[in-house]
């Protein structure tokens, strides 16, 4: 069993990527900048590995060691969890972050600083979700038992309170990662011969999955359960409790982007077609929010422009700003949709109204009006 092979409709309108990639390749020359990271890039690494690093350095050298401060370092680590994951992991394992590999390999292996595990991440991030976005049954951002994101998925009675429990349920993605999805994930993944195509066998894979599990407990809470003079129950509440707001944070950003109201989902025909180009799929697929919010996108990684980054997953998050114009103005040019909202809180409303209506029929309901 194997992923199966679809195909995007290359002669829907390939004027617009086309003059699209001219256009941006053009702002780089020129500017005479790279498409990777600068200087700005670079200090927001260092600042976002401070933020995660130095909490933990003061709780087990004894810096800290009553509770309340205690607390208030898991907290900024959450923060700092959440900024590596947003803004160096995410463009270093699309090699954005620079031309060099290696560098890209150092940095993108942060991710496992999340609890989470760097090849099944590029697995399901890259391939599946960038390469078949809102397809169901193959972009397992949309795909959980327990949630339906897609009026394309069959719809279970009790998803019609899915609005009310996907908060807890969305703090709990990184202990997901950490204790159950990652070990199922690469069962899958074997199974459709990805991890192959990565040159891994699954041996291999799962030795390294298990390697990298003991020593991120180790260093975030076996030690600090040893090291730290308090009892046991709090050093676990202040990791959980890291877990949920980093959690709570990276799924926020990441939902809002493809499941809310204004986007599309598709499944393929019964010869694996899809009806648009791969680049109009994107933009029906995706959405921005938030995008004059300086600080806010500073923090989540330039996320906000998320269909610059799916049209241009190569391009370091701290350009995404400049090219969106370009987007945005080649897009109505071709009377292509750009999705956007211009608040966070507007896209999130979005969100939640749609995952409302799929959880109590409305949105099929919806779509049935329509196609009468």
């Amino acid at each position: 069993m194997s992923t199966p092979i679809l195909k995007y409709n290359k002669q829907d309108q390939p004027e617009f990527i086309k003059e699209l990639q001219k256009k941006v390749k053009d702002y780089f020359t020129t500017n005479n900048i790279s498409r990777h990271a600068n200087l700005n890039m670079k200090l927001k690494t260092a600042f976002m590995l401070l933020l995660y690093f130095t909490p933990l350095a003061m709780m087990l050298t004894g810096v800290v060691t009553t509770f309340w401060p205690m607390m208030l370092m898991w907290f900024i680590m959450s923060l700092g969890m959440s900024g590596i994951g947003l803004s160096v992991m995410h463009d270093a394992n699309h090699r954005s972050y620079s031309n060099n590999r290696a560098v890209n390999n150092i940095l993108g292996f942060l991710v496992n600083f999340l609890g989470a595990n760097d090849l099944n991440w590029k697995i399901q991030h890259n391939y599946l979700h960038h390469g078949f976005t809102n397809i169901d049954g193959i972009d397992d951002d949309i795909k959980t038992p327990i949630m339906r994101f897609s009026p394309n998925q069959k719809r279970k009675k009790f998803f019609k309170f899915q609005l009310y429990y996907a908060p807890l349920m969305y703090g709990l993605m990184t202990l997901n990662w950490l204790v159950i999805k990652d070990f199922m994930s690469l069962i899958k993944y074997n199974k459709k011969n990805l991890l192959q195509r990565n040159g891994l066998t699954m041996n291999k894979a799962f030795t390294l999955l298990i390697f990298n599990k003991v020593w991120y407990l180790g260093l975030t809470l076996v030690l600090p359960l040893i090291l730290i003079d308090l009892p046991w129950w709090q050093i676990v509440l202040g990791f959980l409790m890291m877990q949920y707001i980093c959690g709570l944070i990276l799924t926020l950003i990441f939902q809002p982007a493809h499941v809310i109201e204004e986007t599309d989902f598709f499944v393929a025909d019964a010869s694996g077609s899809m009806e648009n180009h791969f680049a109009i799929h994107q933009m029906k697929t995706t959405a921005n929010f938030a995008n004059k919010s300086v600080l806010f996108s500073w923090f989540i990684g330039g996320l906000n422009y998320q269909i610059e980054h799916h049209l241009f997953p190569n391009i370091c998050h701290v350009h995404y700003r400049k090219i969106s114009k370009i987007v945005k103005e080649t897009a109505e040019e071709f009377n292509i949709p750009y999705n956007q909202h211009k608040t966070f809180f507007g896209a999130l409303k979005s969100h939640f109204t749609l995952i409302h209506q799929l959880g109590t029929g409305k949105y099929d309901l919806k779509l049935s009006k329509i196609e009468v």
